[in-house]
């Protein structure tokens, strides 16, 4: 799952319209922002057996720290306290709480039984649709659109950069995704490691996006100017 997480930070925009999109796709996405880091200390491990799924390389032989069940609990509330310190709202600190271990429960859905409930525990689980590249796609699309329709339903652009800087993110998503797929498999742990790093480059092109867009309920300036005269 790599397109899914950003769509679920893309429609959670609706329920929280002033919280930066960026920070939506840290929460969606931080177990994945977490584990290239917790990979190149020594506190992940994978291996890269081309053919063991349909869609990826990689065997996830260890990750406790980023994708348990337990842990993935933990860091959504330890977000939802941030969250709650910084804005004294309780409404976006449960949305932002409750991104975090969406993640795991959409990785769920794709991985082989590799993700861990609790770390140490050897029982691990997955219900493999990385088996089956048309279910794969599938889930990847109605996540991933379906996140992207609402919160185009749900902003709307102040400028040409509002527009081009969105459509130019979604673009780069699906090409990026589809390298993902048909290209070479990676060389070795540390290019994965690198690589999944540059994910926080998506964090800063999604602030600048949201920076172009407002949420529909907001007036134009042109609105709130003749308002104002009246």
């Amino acid at each position: 799952m790599f397109l899914g997480h950003y769509g679920v930070g893309f429609g959670a925009k609706k329920l929280v319209p002033g919280i930066s999109l960026a920070v939506l796709f840290i929460a969606a996405q931080f177990l994945d922002l977490l584990w290239p880091v917790m990979l190149l200390l020594g506190f992940a491990h994978v291996e890269i057996k081309p053919g063991i799924t349909k869609m990826t390389p990689l065997d996830f032989t260890s990750y406790p720290i980023s994708h348990s069940l337990l842990m993935a609990l933990l860091w959504g509330v330890l977000f939802g306290l941030i969250a709650w310190a910084v804005l004294k709202k309780t409404k976006p600190a449960i949305i932002i709480a409750l991104l975090v271990p969406s993640h795991w429960f959409l990785d769920l859905l794709v991985h082989r039984p590799d993700l861990p409930l609790v770390p140490g525990l050897s029982l691990k689980v997955g219900f493999g649709a990385w088996n089956s590249m048309a279910a794969t796609l599938v889930l990847e699309g109605l996540f991933f659109f379906g996140g992207l329709y609402i919160y185009l339903r749900s902003t709307r652009s102040k400028n040409k950069t509002g527009t081009f800087a969105l459509w130019g993110m979604v673009i780069f998503f699906v090409a990026i995704y589809l390298l993902s797929i048909f290209g070479s498999p990676p060389p070795n742990a540390t290019a994965i490691a690198w690589a999944g790093n540059l994910q926080w480059l998506f964090v800063i092109w999604a602030w600048w996006v949201d920076k172009n867009r407002v949420p529909v309920s907001q007036k134009p300036a042109a609105e709130l100017q003749n308002s104002d005269a009246a």
